[in-house]
């Protein structure tokens, strides 16, 4: 007898669950110990570096091969008299935010890897040795350690494809349907999550390049748009380069500095949103001019 389409599907995911464990394996009990172990010994880098590098992979691995991989070996078995999956996978869907935390710190993982792969000769030459193993087929640490990135769409577009091919009346659909809502939830929490992490790091930067006035720095502030631009001299009909970074609550108006140590840009002028004024300009000596103005001064700027 043929087997029906969705317990072929099921049987992939137990597959590659069980391939998916074997590489957090890899990443756990080879990687990330030997090299805890080089540390601990004071031979490669600072033990931080590493539990930086590794983050909670830890957590990730025991989950899945204590948990939810031993739930599908089981239920796969029993397949005859309860065809189901739908339920294993709600329990596993709450258990996936662990994640958030491993996406966060992925990029700053992989350039933590370079860099210290050029600073520490012993710490590169571990890797090396590790990655010649018959267990890392030929791949990089970088390589294993983008699964984990893209195991929550893979469990996704599997459970998609099971549902299609699910009978109308299968008792598995209503369970599988709110684990795979829930699975899209934790997508959603997680990619937020980066971006929020984006959105801090970049707005970081800026404060850095704004010489980190603290009445400036605030977590919650978000940059809408920045550039160079033209102020104009009424006196003697000139124009200066100048420098405005718009935020969701004020407006920067800057000078560059001529000798960048620590900031970039010196903060002239400070005019808040919600008292500020904009006026367009029909000048035919300068075009594309505007006046901004605030509570303190007006300031006639020409845009490119």
């Amino acid at each position: 007898m043929q087997e029906p389409e969705e317990k072929k599907i099921a049987l992939e995911l137990l597959e590659t669950e069980q391939a998916y464990v074997n590489r957090l394996h890899l990443l756990d009990q080879v990687f990330y110990t030997e090299l805890m172990k080089e540390a601990k010994n004071g031979k490669t880098v600072p033990e931080e570096v590493v539990k930086m590098i590794f983050s909670n992979i830890s957590s990730i691995y025991q989950f899945h091969a204590k948990f939810f991989l031993p739930e599908l070996q089981k239920r796969m078995e029993d397949w005859s008299c309860n065809p189901r999956i739908g339920d294993v996978i709600q329990k596993l869907a709450p258990f996936l935010k662990m994640y958030g935390e491993y996406l966060k710190n992925f990029d700053k993982a992989v350039e933590l890897i370079t860099v210290w792969s050029e600073k520490s000769p012993p710490f590169q030459d571990l890797i090396a040795d590790i990655q010649k193993r018959k267990a890392c087929a030929n791949l990089t640490l970088q390589h294993h350690m983008l699964e984990p990135v893209q195991r929550i769409p893979r469990y996704e577009l599997l459970l998609k494809d099971y549902i299609r091919k699910l009978p109308p009346e299968s008792p598995d659909r209503d369970d599988a349907e709110k684990a795979l809502e829930m699975i899209f939830m934790v997508a959603k929490h997680s990619n937020a999550a980066i971006a929020e992490m984006e959105r801090l790091q970049n707005l970081w930067v800026v404060y850095q390049r704004l010489g980190l006035e603290d009445d400036i720095v605030d977590p919650s502030n978000e940059l809408i748009k920045e550039g160079p631009i033209q102020k104009i001299s009424t006196r003697n009909n000139s124009t200066s380069e100048k420098y405005l970074f718009l935020f969701n609550n004020m407006l920067l108006y800057c000078v560059p500095k001529v000798i960048q140590v620590g900031a970039e840009f010196q903060v002239h002028l400070r005019i808040n949103v919600d008292s500020m004024k904009v006026r367009e300009l029909n000048d035919a000596q300068f075009p594309h001019t505007f006046l901004v103005s605030g509570k303190q001064r007006t300031l006639e700027l020409q845009a490119r």
